[in-house]
């Protein structure tokens, strides 16, 4: 792979000419214009009401997904920034092309929508979704093609969230936000499809996938426009920047949600300050113990050890520069960094009192309850709505009240696909926060079945 390609500001759904003109004197480049595009998107305004951590929290101090997105960018835009300024000491031609603020630029705009496509209670709704097709859905899964059975029964936030943003945001507009593809490339932590992900020996690259049997075409455009080297059929080697999105996310969540977890309860102060302590030098031990508030101490060394983990990410992407671009980079970068075990010691701590938490309540409460149960009822109606007959089943007037509030509804099910319709409805689904899953279930289950 070359940097000339991999950060060529072309956007998806536009002709090339009109995709790549720019204005000299225009400050806004096309990389900053996709961030301002995702930061007006309806989908992006939803997080604020979708679980981080902690369901239906009754504080305002911990994260949602919203405040979560904001904090991995701004971590995301350091890193792009030192890595753009290392891919133009190789070829300062480059940076006229994307000086190293503009890198920053990509990889921030990808870390604000990285979670973009995740569907209500946090990963528990993935898993509601792939339980609801495994078990009473299956059956509507009859005749659909292994692919796009494939993009059900391993339903996943990231595939999601390129599906919400090349397609439903804007859905009449080819491309949909159509953003530049350096963006949607560094977005896409997993560039392969539900049949090509999760084969051994694949690397982080193939651990879950990126795209949808219905976004085929427009990744490939998007994979083969940058110049991603392929791994497969459906599968090619990752943007060498979706490392960078990925080592953000996985700071900000290894780190702060033990922030979280400390005002949750969940984790001791003591903890937290065993936590930081192999990445606090002397100088900042001393001015954090100058500090008698814990809330501002525990930000304070939450500040430095995210500083810290930053310039160790940024040395291990120039070391291993050349093998990310070669797609001969297996792991996550954060693996290679001087502190990797110190740091695993906070998602570590997280996954025994916090996740663990978070599973009990949001896996019977939002998975089996509501996920579940709002499938099974918008999919029947939908199903209903494009019976030969037209007719619908016992409670009509329900089923065509759910129809209605599926957007363009009635339109997918006079002229689509089965698989058509159940994208529309786990869209739909998928789409929601916490508060109108919650309010939509109790609202409908009180009008019987």
């Amino acid at each position: 792979m070359n940097w000339r390609q991999l950060l060529q500001p072309r956007r998806i759904g536009r002709v090339a000419a009109a995709s790549a003109a720019a204005d000299p004197a225009e400050l806004r480049t096309e990389f900053f214009k996709d961030w301002d595009r995702i930061v007006f998107c309806s989908a992006f305004r939803r997080l604020q009401d979708k679980t981080q951590v902690h369901p239906m929290a009754r504080t305002d101090y911990v994260r949602t997904r919203l405040t979560h997105s904001l904090e991995v960018a701004s971590v995301g835009r350091s890193l792009g920034m030192q890595a753009g300024r290392a891919i133009g000491a190789l070829d300062p031609a480059l940076k006229e092309l994307a000086a190293p603020q503009d890198v920053g630029a990509i990889v921030a705009a990808a870390c604000l929508m990285h979670d973009i496509g995740n569907p209500p209670f946090g990963h528990a709704g993935e898993a509601a979704v792939r339980e609801y097709f495994a078990g009473p859905g299956q059956p509507l899964l009859e005749g659909l093609t292994p692919a796009q059975q494939a993009d059900l029964l391993r339903f996943e936030g990231n595939a999601q969230g390129l599906r919400t943003a090349v397609r439903l945001q804007h859905p009449d507009q080819s491309g949909g936000l159509q953003l530049t593809w350096p963006t949607l490339g560094a977005f896409s932590k997993y560039p392969c499809d539900a049949l090509s992900g999760c084969q051994v020996g694949a690397g982080a690259a193939a651990r879950k996938f990126g795209y949808m049997d219905s976004e085929r075409a427009l990744f490939a455009e998007i994979a083969e426009g940058l110049g991603l080297t392929a791994r497969g059929p459906g599968a090619w080697q990752r943007h060498p920047l979706a490392f960078l999105v990925e080592a953000a996310d996985d700071i900000c969540y290894g780190v702060i949600d033990i922030e979280d977890g400390v005002k949750s309860g969940h984790v001791d102060f003591d903890e937290l300050l065993a936590l930081h302590a192999p990445f606090i030098d002397g100088a900042h031990q001393q001015r954090a113990q100058t500090l008698r508030d814990r809330q501002h101490r525990a930000e304070y060394l939450r500040a430095v050890t995210i500083g810290v983990l930053v310039d160790r990410t940024a040395q291990a992407f120039r070391a291993h520069h050349d093998a990310l671009l070669a797609g001969r980079h297996p792991s996550p970068l954060l693996d290679s960094i001087d502190g990797a075990a110190e740091f695993q010691c906070f998602k570590t701590l997280a996954a025994e009192r916090l996740y663990d938490e978070r599973s009990k309540l949001q896996w019977q409460v939002a998975g089996f309850e509501i996920i579940g149960w709002l499938l099974q009822a918008f999919c029947e109606a939908v199903e209903a709505a494009a019976a030969p007959t037209g007719a619908a089943p016992a409670g009509g007037e329900r089923a065509r009240m759910l129809l209605r509030l599926i957007p363009a509804a009635d339109r997918v099910a006079a002229a689509g696909t089965r698989y058509e319709r159940l994208l529309r409805v786990t869209d739909f689904v998928a789409g929601m926060t916490d508060r109108y899953a919650v309010d939509t279930h109790r609202r409908l289950r009180g009008m019987g079945s």
